[in-house]
C-alpha cells in the first residue's frame, strides 16, 4: 500500500531521476534527490505521519487503535501522555503546510482532508467526553507537548486556532493555564513554560510575563558561544538546540517582540545565533545523506534539522546555503531514514529507533508519540510549490562538494 502511494506522488510530480556520478561515489541513487520528486517524497512522508494519528484522533479512535510502544527502561512512569506526544509534536511540523490555500491537485485534497481532520482532533483531544481526551495534567510530561501543540498554532493561527469553536478554545485556555503549578525547571523545560505563555498572550489571554521572561532570561544566560546554548548551566554535545532550544527561544522572543520593541534587540541576536547553528547542521549532512548520531533522544531523527527547517520556511536562511542545498540535503537523510524497513511498523505508526527500528538506543522517557517530533523536518513544506525552496535544480550540499575535491566555502566560528 505505501508503495502504491509513493507511486502515486511520483506519478503526480514528476518521477526522480538519478544524479549523475552517484555510483562512482559509491551512493545508491535512490539516496540522492531530484528536483521533481522532491516535494512529492516530503508529500508522501508527512502523510504516512499524520493520517494514522489524525484519522484516528478526528474518529476518537487514536488510544483504541494505537498500541504504544515503550522503552525497554521505561519502568513505572506515567504511560498516559503518549498520544498527546504524538499529537503536539506532529501538529508542530505540519501547521505550516496545513495553512496553505486549497487547490483542485492531489497534494491539495489531501491537505483539505487532513485539515479537516485537524480541527476534529484539536475538539477531542480538550473534550473531557471525547474517548481521545488528553492527559494535560497527570505528571509534567504533557507540558511538554502542549509547548509542541502551541508551537503549531503559532506557526499557522488562522488554519488552527481561528477556526475553533469559542468552547475547544476557552477548553484549550484552561488547559494551557492550570500548567503553572509546574515551575522552577533548570533546563530547556523553562522553554515550554515559556511558549505556552507567549501562546497566550498572543491570543489575547490572561498570560504570566514574569515565566516568559524566565524562560528568556535563563536561555540567555546558558549561551555557550558559537550558536550553542547549555541545556542549564551545562553544555551538552547532543542536538537539544535542534530540537527545542533555538526553535522556541527564537520564537517566544518573536512573539514579544511582536508586542514590545524592548525585545527586539533579543530576537535579532537569538536568529542569528540560530542561523550560524544552521550552517553548522547543514555541514553535519554527510555525502552519503548521513549525520553523526550523538547525543540523548537520537530517536527524533529527522527533527536533528528543525532550525534549518524552520529558517527555510521564514525565508531566512544564511546567506552561505541556499534553499536548494538545504533541500536536498535534508531529502538524502529523509530518504536514508524514512524509506529503511522498520522504521514505520506494519500498522504505519513511527517506530522507536534512529535507522528503523531500535528500541534498544531509545531513552527511558521515549515512546512510539515521543517519535512524531520528526515532523518538524517538514516545516519548509509549508512554502508553495514554486518557491525556489522547491523549485530550483538539484544542488550539491556541503559536504557532498568537499569530499567531491570541489570548492565549497570556508567555515569560522561566531562571537556574539
Amino acid at each position: 500500500m505505501e508503495r502504491r502511494n509513493f507511486l502515486k506522488w511520483t506519478s503526480l510530480f514528476g518521477a526522480a531521476a538519478a544524479v549523475p556520478g552517484a555510483a562512482a561515489m559509491g551512493i545508491s541513487p535512490e539516496i540522492l534527490p531530484a528536483p521533481a520528486g522532491d516535494r512529492a517524497f516530503w508529500v508522501e512522508l508527512l502523510r504516512k505521519m499524520a493520517m494514522p494519528v489524525l484519522g484516528n484522533l478526528s474518529a476518537g479512535t487514536l488510544r483504541k487503535n494505537w498500541e504504544m510502544e515503550y522503552a525497554p527502561q521505561w519502568g513505572n512512569r506515567e504511560k498516559t501522555s503518549a498520544w498527546l506526544e504524538a499529537f503536539g509534536r506532529l501538529t508542530a511540523g505540519i501547521a505550516p503546510w496545513l495553512a496553505l490555500p486549497d487547490d483542485a491537485s492531489a497534494e491539495g485534497k489531501l491537505r483539505s482532508t487532513l485539515r479537516a481532520q485537524m480541527l476534529q482532533s484539536l475538539d477531542h483531544c480538550v473534550d473531557p467526553s471525547s474517548p481521545d481526551y488528553m492527559n494535560w495534567s497527570v505528571g509534567g510530561q504533557p507540558l511538554v507537548d502542549a509547548a509542541f501543540l502551541v508551537h503549531g498554532f503559532l506557526r499557522a493561527p488562522k488554519a488552527l486556532w481561528e477556526p475553533l469553536s469559542a468552547i475547544t478554545k476557552a477548553r484549550f485556555v484552561k488547559e494551557l493555564q492550570q500548567f503553572r503549578r509546574l515551575g522552577g525547571f533548570k533546563n530547556n523545560w523553562t522553554l515550554f513554560a515559556g511558549i505556552v505563555e507567549a501562546f497566550l498572550c498572543h491570543i489575547g489571554e490572561e498570560y504570566r510575563k514574569d515565566r516568559i521572561d524566565e524562560a528568556l532570561d535563563k536561555t540567555a544566560s546558558w549561551y555557550k558561544g558559537d550558536s550553542q546554548y547549555g541545556d542549564g548551566p551545562s553544555f551538552h554535545f547532543d542536538y537539544y538546540n535542534a530540537f527545542v532550544i533555538q526553535p522556541m527561544y527564537v520564537d517566544i522572543l518573536k512573539v514579544m517582540a511582536g508586542k514590545d520593541a524592548a525585545y527586539r534587540k533579543a530576537y535579532d541576536l537569538a536568529l542569528r545565533r540560530m542561523q550560524r547553528y544552521a550552517v553548522i547542521l547543514e555541514r553535519q549532512i554527510s555525502p552519503e545523506g548521513t549525520y553523526p548520531i550523538v547525543g540523548r533522544s537520537a530517536t527524533y531523527r529527522a527533527a536533528v534539522f528543525q532550525p534549518l527547517a524552520q529558517l527555510a520556511l521564514t525565508g531566512e536562511l544564511p546567506e552561505e546555503l541556499t534553499p536548494a542545498q538545504v533541500r536536498c540535503g535534508m531529502t538524502a537523510v529523509m530518504k536514508r531514514q524514512f524509506n529503511h524497513p522498520g522504521t514505520f511498523d506494519r500498522k504505519g505508526w513511527l517506530t522507536l529507533g534512529v535507522i528503523g527500528h531500535q528500541p534498544g538506543v531509545a531513552d527511558y522517557y521515549s515512546n512510539s508519540g515521543s517519535m512524531y517530533l520528526a515532523a518538524v523536518a517538514l516545516l519548509p513544506l509549508g512554502l508553495p510549490a514554486s518557491h525556489p525552496f522547491w523549485a530550483a535544480p538539484f544542488a550539491d550540499w556541503t559536504m557532498r562538494k568537499a569530499w567531491k575535491g570541489e570548492a565549497f566555502g570556508i567555515d569560522h566560528a561566531i562571537n556574539f
